[in-house]
């Protein structure tokens, strides 16, 4: 087979059935609050994983001291080169293709890669995510949708010229024909990709071209792998869900971000087949995550309560 994408989640539950053990290499990109860091280092945390951090460019000197003094006591963590990484540049690109390079030429045998920021924090156990892993071997988790069908607001991202400046992407600007043959796909940042996935991304010689037009693309972060991966010989399986907890609010008049969880958003979190959430901050709510561990080890709820549905549909609406 090419790829296969699937439009729906799967591999909800753990069955009792022998399991491959998982090992996992994570990219937390670090750019602030270097407590909520700490805390979801230390969640994330086995001897048997690999951890890269990035520290962004722009953060102070003062937390890249910080946080670089709190991992030395730990043999398995690197830490990446700090690219100076911009809103909506392909600098954000630029850091995930660096850590997936970095965590495959360590050469240590891991089963699967996942990006995480400084502010996320894991909604299961290393055990259980672990175990949906095993249980779903093979699969790739990314937000994937066909951006000219169901986001065509978003189009100028990849139909216009845009260039990153040292702080922001310039104003200038001018329209350009998208890649010929290719159908462009857009989602999210986030993913849960496996370790042939990301030797095809960074290997390939047919994502050359990908990264030469998108390095002058608006907010590539969130399309540039799923258009790679849904346009090449790559072969493998995608599901259509990053198993990220995300609540998007408006922030201005052109984009949205991801609403701070409060205790007042637990039922949601506690409900789905999410591994991780964002975002969080110990200076708007220190009792949240609290809370989250109490179900760490528990099964997933699949089905959530009408009330808890209707208090996010309105912002998930936005994205589809």
């Amino acid at each position: 087979m090419r790829n296969v994408y699937i439009s729906e989640s799967d591999g909800h539950s753990i069955g009792d059935i022998p399991m491959k053990p998982i090992s996992i290499a994570y990219l937390i990109l670090v750019h602030r609050l270097p407590n909520q860091f700490k805390k979801l280092f230390q969640a994330i945390y086995e001897p048997d994983h690999f951890y890269l951090i990035h520290i962004d460019k722009k953060a102070s000197q003062e937390i890249g001291e910080e946080v670089s003094s709190f991992l030395e006591k730990y043999t398995n963590v690197h830490i990446l080169n700090s690219e100076n990484v911009i809103w909506g540049g392909y600098s954000m690109v630029q850091a995930e293709l660096d850590g997936m390079e970095y965590l495959l030429n360590i050469n240590k045998k891991w089963d699967y890669f996942i990006n995480l920021s400084g502010q996320d924090y894991p909604l299961k156990s290393q055990k259980i995510i672990k175990e949906f892993l095993s249980k779903n071997n093979g699969k790739n988790y990314i937000k994937i949708a066909d951006q000219e069908k169901s986001r065509p607001e978003t189009m100028n991202r990849i139909e216009n010229y845009f260039e990153e400046l040292e702080d922001r992407i310039s104003d200038k600007t001018h329209t350009r024909s998208f890649m010929k043959g290719v159908i462009p796909y857009i989602g999210g940042q986030w993913m849960i990709l496996t370790r042939n996935c990301c030797e095809f991304i960074c290997h390939s010689s047919e994502v050359k071209k990908f990264e030469d037009y998108y390095l002058n693309t608006l907010i590539a972060d969130e399309s540039f792998f799923q258009t790679v991966l849904m346009n090449t010989s790559f072969e493998g399986t995608l599901i259509n869900d990053d198993k990220r907890a995300i609540i998007w609010i408006p922030d201005g008049d052109i984009k949205l971000r991801p609403k701070t969880f409060t205790e007042t958003d637990l039922a949601f979190l506690q409900t789905g087949s999410y591994l991780f959430a964002r975002k969080f901050d110990d200076n708007v709510d220190d009792t949240i995550i609290d809370s989250i561990k109490i179900q760490y080890d528990a099964p997933f709820k699949t089905f959530a309560k009408i009330a808890d549905i209707k208090d996010i549909s309105k912002s998930i609406n936005h994205l589809n």
